[in-house]
C-alpha cells in the first residue's frame, strides 16, 4: 500500500517507496509550482498515464550523469564538428511556447521501454509553469530553421532533472543533450538525474547508483547558491568543438 496525499500533506521518506513497481512512493496531491518544487528537492518525480490519479516515484537504484563522465561516440563526434545546426535554449522564455512544443513533441516521441505517453495536457500545463518561473528549461536543436530535437528538465541548484527528449531528425536529441551536459559541467553541476536506466542514455555514461547516494548528493547540491539557474539559459558558442 502506498499512501494519499490531500494537499499540503507532506510527502513520505523515499525509502518508503515500494520495491515493485520500484519507487512507486505515493499518490494523490497536486501538480503546483510548489507541489513539484517540493519532489524534486527529494528526488520524487510524477509519472502517470491520462486518466489515474497522480502518481510519485523515487526508484532505487537511479540512473545519473555526472558531467565529467560523458562519454560521445566517434561517430557523434564527426556530426558536432560538423556545425549543420543550431542549439538554442529557453527560446521565448518566459511565454513557453517553444518550451511546450519541446515537451509535445517528447510526448509524441517512443520512450525506451514504455508505450503510450506520460506527458498529458496536465503536465504540459504543470511543466510550462515551472519554466515560466525559469525553473524548467527546454534545450532545443534547430536545422534550417525549424525545430529538430531537442530536451526538457529541472535545474535546482546544482542538479538538473533530466525528463524527456526527442528528435525528428537523426542525433537531433542526442546533439541537444552533449551540449547540455557540456555545459552543466562548465556550471559545476553535480548530477543529472535520468530517473530510470536505458541503454540509450548508458551509452553516454549514465549508470545506476543507490537511491541512498543519490539522496545524499541531493541535500548537498539542490541548496547550491548557482546563480545560472533562473531563465533565460544561454549556453556557450564552442561546446560543440
Amino acid at each position: 500500500m502506498i499512501p494519499w496525499l490531500d494537499p499540503g500533506d507532506p510527502f513520505p521518506p523515499v525509502s518508503t517507496a515500494l520495491k515493485e513497481p520500484s519507487g512507486l512512493l505515493a499518490a494523490g496531491a497536486d501538480l503546483s509550482v510548489q507541489r513539484l518544487i517540493q519532489a524534486y528537492r527529494q528526488g520524487i518525480f510524477p509519472w502517470f498515464s491520462a486518466g489515474d490519479p497522480i502518481l510519485w516515484w523515487s526508484p532505487d537504484p537511479r540512473m545519473v550523469v555526472f558531467p565529467a563522465e560523458l562519454d560521445v561516440s566517434r561517430s557523434l563526434q564527426k556530426t558536432l564538428r560538423k556545425h549543420a545546426f543550431e542549439i538554442r535554449v529557453d527560446t521565448g522564455w518566459p511565454r513557453a511556447t517553444c518550451f511546450r512544443a519541446v515537451m509535445s513533441a517528447c510526448a509524441g516521441a517512443p520512450r525506451e521501454g514504455q508505450s503510450g505517453t506520460w506527458i498529458t495536457n496536465e503536465m504540459l500545463d504543470a511543466y510550462c509553469a515551472l519554466h515560466q518561473q525559469g525553473i524548467a528549461h527546454s534545450v532545443e536543436t534547430w536545422i534550417d530553421g525549424a525545430l529538430a530535437g531537442g530536451l526538457y528538465g529541472i535545474a535546482l541548484g546544482g542538479a538538473f532533472y533530466g525528463e524527456s527528449m526527442f528528435a525528428h531528425s537523426t542525433d537531433a536529441s542526442k546533439i541537444a543533450f552533449v551540449h547540455l551536459v557540456r555545459q552543466l559541467e562548465r556550471w559545476q553541476f553535480g548530477i543529472i538525474d535520468c530517473q530510470m536506466r536505458t541503454d540509450h542514455l548508458a551509452r553516454f555514461g549514465a549508470r545506476e547508483i543507490p537511491r541512498s547516494e543519490f539522496s545524499a548528493l541531493l541535500a548537498k547540491l539542490v541548496n547550491c547558491n548557482n546563480p545560472v539557474t533562473k531563465s533565460p539559459w544561454k549556453f556557450d558558442d564552442d561546446l560543440h568543438e
